[in-house]
């Protein structure tokens, strides 16, 4: 008798949800933005949002409707996803939903932890099923991508067969309105269901055996010791400010040099463990934290392989126009690509995609995916 193909995690479905309220960088021309000691910035705010804008590309951003929470996006986004493969909630085996804050209602500041969030998905959805298991997951940007690879990890064991994974956040409410990092942070969720299928189920391609599609490999690092206070929660930069409050802070120089020297190493350590090369990728996927980032991770990674500038179109960006929503970056840009909504950027049945992240932590995550064809 033949042996049976290997049991691969395959992305079957996606969603999003992309928040209506548009912010400009022009909204934050009359802010009253200070440095870490308390004492204003000393430039022209005009002068400031242009080098802000030239720095990480961004020219806009989205947030919540004041209405809105963290568990509102995330459930939407998922019901998109349920949607997109006709899939019943109630036969999933786990809910995973990465956050950072929670929900965090409009005018306050404390997060709301109870019960998990996955638990407000899951009722949001009136998934009644007891076994469909719903936790949350907290783990910095990466979030949503650690969740996928816990999910493939949990299909593979024969734990679960299918798997709902959300990213979900609101970072304008807990973001100082004091502070210029402000401006990088949006809202937004993004989700994705995974099937366990034998072999996958998709077609061949350059690597990998017919039928190959599905989770190729992943891997996954903290770096804590000398990292872990590049994003922390601190007061108001303003002194006299929200004396009861804490919001997200950020080393932005250091956390940038070490993603820039982290994040390639990373994808091109994945890339091996899947018996992939740089140039068979379709797609590299990176969480959208600063559009020139990205790049220069990109060009990191051709660098490592002797190769020459990578094509622009091998990676898709949305920072510019909506911003940095944590773990909701890289399944809302997955989601936009594959709904046909992100101009120049497609994904056909074999094509690999390599996905990455980088957040608080400080954490990276990288997995190199083979797409199936969603549903």
């Amino acid at each position: 008798m033949p042996e049976p193909l290997a049991l691969r995690t395959v992305i079957v479905g996606t969603g999003s949800h992309i928040p209506e309220v548009v912010v400009p960088n022009a909204h934050f021309l009359h802010h009253d933005f200070r440095d870490q000691d308390g004492e204003p910035i000393g430039r022209p705010n005009a002068e400031v949002l242009k080098r802000f804008q030239e720095v990480t590309g961004i020219r806009e951003r989205r947030y919540a409707a004041p209405r809105q929470v963290t568990s509102d996006l995330a459930a939407d986004a998922a019901a998109k996803a349920l949607a997109s493969t006709g899939i019943s909630g109630d036969d999933v085996d786990a809910i995973i939903v990465a956050h950072n804050f929670g929900d965090v209602r409009a005018g306050h500041r404390t997060p709301d932890l109870v019960p998990s969030i996955a638990a407000r998905v899951k009722a949001r959805l009136g998934i009644r099923n007891p076994r469909a298991v719903a936790f949350d997951l907290v783990f910095g940007c990466p979030g949503w991508l650690q969740g996928v690879i816990l999910a493939d990890s949990m299909i593979r064991a024969g734990d679960a067969r299918r798997v709902l994974v959300v990213g979900a956040d609101t970072l304008s409410r807990i973001s100082d309105p004091h502070d210029r990092d402000s401006m990088i942070y949006a809202d937004g969720a993004g989700a994705v269901v995974l099937e366990g299928r034998e072999g996958g189920g998709g077609k061949a391609g350059e690597a990998g055996k017919a039928g190959e599609a599905g989770v190729l490999a992943a891997l996954a690092r903290t770096d804590a010791v000398g990292h872990a206070d590049l994003l922390t929660m601190g007061a108001s930069n303003h002194p006299e400010a929200f004396l009861e409050s804490i919001f997200l802070k950020m080393e932005g120089r250091k956390v940038y040099r070490y993603a820039l020297g982290m994040v390639a190493a990373a994808m091109s350590e994945v890339l091996e463990k899947a018996g992939v090369t740089v140039p068979q990728v379709k797609k590299f996927l990176i969480h959208q934290a600063n559009g020139k980032m990205d790049e220069a991770i990109l060009q990191a990674l051709f660098r490592l392989h002797d190769l020459g500038d990578p094509d622009p179109a091998l990676l898709p960006l949305t920072i510019s126009w909506l911003g940095n929503s944590s773990v909701a970056t890289v399944p809302t840009l997955l989601d936009l690509i594959v709904r046909g909504e992100l101009e120049g950027h497609t994904l056909e049945e074999g094509d690999l995609v390599v996905l990455a992240s980088v957040g608080a932590g400080m954490h990276i995550n990288a997995a190199v995916v083979r797409w199936g064809g969603r549903g």
